[in-house]
């Protein structure tokens, strides 16, 4: 998993915003042509419509420096921030046309990034003092991963995996492309000594008692689509396989259309996390505007 405290990599996205603004058409804005705004300098702030808990802040401004590196940003609330209904996340400074022309692409990144954020923070805070750890999923948007797992760190919230290489994770279409779970643990026991974490996901109570009974070593079970009492349920069938040989702990991951408000239930002790995938798949745009001072 990542750091919570990792920044986001600002080169690496320069590319990606390079095409965000070619996508809008920054550089052919009929409306800039036709009403004829020059370079004129304007004061811009960036405010929150809603309390939100901010990021996406150095992407946002590099929108505005990509368009034009005269524009200045000037950030009133940093990322992991909160900013309150009206409250005032930056300052921009620049020529007219260019900061009107940046304004949509850097927004969009900056509102996107910001409800991730504001939604994992909401989620950390359910089940704030159970010792639980909120993780997200790879349910994110093509090639914007890094910014929304950026965002969900800036939440509170922790990574779960970046991407395929970054561990073991046997799913329920592994376990069928294998034919069943004799032959997947007959594999994980033929597993090299010290070869990576491994995770397997279990997604029913009778795939939980086969494993069980198989004693498989593994390093973290997910507890898929299990409702809060298959859980309890669970954490009393593993218990006696929680300390491992060698001084390994098994962990336990809950995970499946877990929300906001079913998510305490699932906090229960035995638990190490909770992964959820609403964190960047459905996480609504946070609330913020541009307006331009008069």
């Amino acid at each position: 998993m990542t750091a919570r405290n990792e920044g986001l990599n600002i080169d690496g996205a320069r590319s990606r915003v390079r095409a965000a603004l070619a996508e809008d058409g920054v550089d052919r804005d009929a409306t800039i042509r036709l009403l004829a705004i020059g370079d004129n300098s304007v004061d811009a702030i960036v405010v929150a419509g809603e309390s939100v808990v901010v990021a996406g802040t150095e992407v946002a401004a590099l929108a505005f420096h990509e368009v034009d590196p005269r524009i200045e940003w000037d950030a009133h609330v940093g990322d992991s921030g909160v900013a309150g209904p009206g409250a005032s996340i930056a300052c921009v400074r620049g020529p007219a046309a260019s900061v009107l022309r940046a304004e949509r692409v850097a927004l969009n990144l900056l509102q996107r990034a910001s409800g991730v954020a504001t939604l994992a923070s909401r989620f950390v805070a359910a089940v704030e003092g159970t010792g639980v750890t909120i993780l997200d999923t790879r349910k994110t948007t093509p090639l914007w991963r890094d910014l929304q797992k950026y965002a969900v760190r800036c939440g509170g919230a922790s990574n779960h995996r970046t991407d395929l290489s970054s561990m073991v994770l046997v799913k329920e279409n592994h376990v069928r492309v294998l034919g069943g779970v004799t032959e997947l643990f007959a594999r994980l026991r033929a597993r090299p000594a010290g070869a990576e974490l491994v995770e397997v996901e279990v997604d029913s109570p009778a795939m939980l008692a086969a494993f069980v009974e198989s004693g498989v070593r593994v390093d973290r079970l997910m507890l898929d689509n299990f409702a809060p009492s298959q859980v309890h349920d669970a954490l009393g069938l593993l218990a006696d396989m929680r300390e491992q040989p060698g001084g390994g702990r098994l962990e336990i991951e809950v995970s499946g259309g877990i929300a906001i408000d079913t998510v305490r239930a699932y906090a229960l002790d035995g638990v190490d996390f909770i992964s959820v995938g609403a964190l960047t798949h459905s996480a609504p745009a946070a609330s913020i505007s541009l307006e331009v001072r008069g």
